[in-house]
């Protein structure tokens, strides 16, 4: 009885953390941007989330390429202590009207590159933008990035979702909620980083009630046991 109640216990609890390890990896760790203020046809803050997914190389170089069919009339950089951030405007293929502005050229890329140590191995940082204005009647705007490690390779964070799969290195994305509804703009990964936190936190939940249930028959044997 206390072997077999062992090896129930200890099946229970391997199961729980492989459900809590496998949701922690599903939530891969992207390049991501999110806003706390973005809404159609206003300003707003994007924060550029960077992790290092590396054990020995560090993140030196961050550029972020911003829309030409969606362009912005004003684009301010984050500055932050060692690093280097670098604008660069290049003529649009056609004007774009922007508010009351018609726009020629515009900013296209950022570049933010270390100083000092820049991002170090599983660690991550973020980098902020002040643009606008953002396009009206547009769902979401992608931001290619490149993502420069410390042993010169290059990721481009650039790729676009098919038939409903994940992109091995997706594009960031800033989805735009309605005018009218100022609610924060994530990312598709963000959404299912926390989906994968519930099915995390409920697989451990379940794991440890039938825990408790398997030490109930136990408890009441040795109970009989006494008596």
């Amino acid at each position: 009885m206390p072997k077999r109640f062992a090896l129930r216990a200890g099946a229970i609890v391997a199961a729980s953390a492989l459900v809590v390890i496998g949701a922690a990896s599903s939530a891969s760790a992207h390049v991501t941007v999110s806003s706390p203020d973005a809404k159609p046809g206003g300003y707003a803050k994007l924060v550029f989330r960077v992790p290092t997914e590396s054990d020995n190389t560090s993140t030196t170089k961050l550029l972020v390429s911003l829309p030409k069919d969606h362009p912005f009339a004003h684009v301010g950089a984050q500055v932050k202590d060692g690093w280097k951030v670098e604008k660069k405007e290049e003529k649009l293929p056609a004007a774009v009207k922007v508010g009351d502005v018609t726009l020629t050229k515009a900013i296209t890329t950022v570049t933010w590159t270390a100083t000092a140590a820049g991002i170090p191995p599983n660690d991550f940082d973020e980098f902020s933008l002040s643009v606008g204005k953002l396009p009206e009647g547009v769902d979401a705007l992608s931001f290619p990035a490149d993502q420069t490690y410390s042993d010169g390779e290059v990721v481009k964070w650039a790729d676009v979702a098919k038939d409903g799969a994940e992109a091995e290195h997706p594009a960031p994305t800033l989805k735009l909620a309605a005018a009218i509804t100022p609610v924060a703009a994530t990312t598709s990964v963000d959404s299912s980083d926390t989906l994968a936190r519930w099915l995390g936190g409920g697989g451990l939940l379940v794991g440890l009630l039938g825990l408790a249930f398997g030490l109930r028959p136990r408890r009441a044997a040795a109970v009989v046991e006494k008596q």
